[in-house]
């Protein structure tokens, strides 16, 4: 796998209105609830095959939830790993959500998200952005982590996007920066490049240190904010990257 590039071009996304059209029927209800469970199995397969040999900067997850929550945030390419570990390192009694697209697209990860005893959080900044960053406000004051991919639920790939930065600058809550490294690996040609680890892989999982967001952020410091986390997501896949091949 190669790294992934600092300032890659935008993909194309696509229209909103396109993606209105299609709605969960009661028959595509139906399919999706009978297919999560052959999904849930294949994400398990994959878990269980494919080993997390190290992490790096484990003591960062425990420095990010002292005194409270969380908002791990992670690259849309690199979530089934980042989830993984995120439920491996749950605490007895912790609450942990995600952020999913409310589209209908996000129906069967907010199943598998139930499936897993997380909280699905239906929002993004695609759809009534305001509206979710009041939802996700609301789940931390509740003791929620939240996890957000924060390029999703379109991209542009490694566009870190204003959403978990407001969330940590209203909670007060620090975020964490997430990323793994595969052995081996395939990469999806969706807009993300999502990465599916082959079969007993070994993988790395880093974290960065928590990063606080101060209040009375203006428009350009929410800019450099988002410069400066799509480095440390950035550090974080070469953090891993590097301690799986030197390892």
């Amino acid at each position: 796998m190669t790294e992934p590039p600092a300032a890659p071009p935008p993909p194309a996304v696509r229209d909103p209105e396109t993606r209105s059209r299609r709605r969960l029927t009661a028959l595509r209800r139906a399919l999706y609830t009978a297919a999560v469970p052959l999904a849930m199995g294949l994400v398990r397969f994959w878990w269980l095959t494919c080993r997390i040999v190290r992490v790096e900067g484990v003591e960062h997850l425990a420095a990010a939830e002292t005194g409270g929550p969380s908002i791990p945030v992670y690259w849309h390419q690199h979530q089934l790993f980042c989830v993984r570990y995120l439920l491996i390192k749950r605490r007895p009694g912790a609450k942990l959500a995600f952020a999913i697209s409310p589209s209908v697209d996000g129906e069967i990860p907010a199943m598998l998200a139930r499936w897993v005893g997380a909280r699905p959080l239906r929002g993004s900044s695609t759809y009534e952005g305001a509206r979710a960053l009041r939802d996700y406000y609301v789940a931390v004051r509740e003791g929620f982590s939240l996890a957000i991919t924060t390029d999703g639920p379109y991209g542009p790939r490694y566009g870190f996007k204003p959403g978990a930065i407001l969330l940590a600058q209203m909670s007060g809550r620090p975020m964490l920066p997430m990323a793994f490294h595969a052995s081996r690996a395939w990469k999806f040609r969706a807009w993300d490049r999502f990465i599916l680890p082959r079969p007993f892989a070994r993988i790395v999982v880093a974290l960065g240190a928590p990063r606080t967001v101060p209040k009375g952020l203006d428009a350009a410091g929410l800019v450099a904010w988002q410069a400066e986390m799509e480095r440390e997501l950035l550090a974080a896949y070469q953090t891993a990257r590097a301690a799986l091949e030197g390892s």
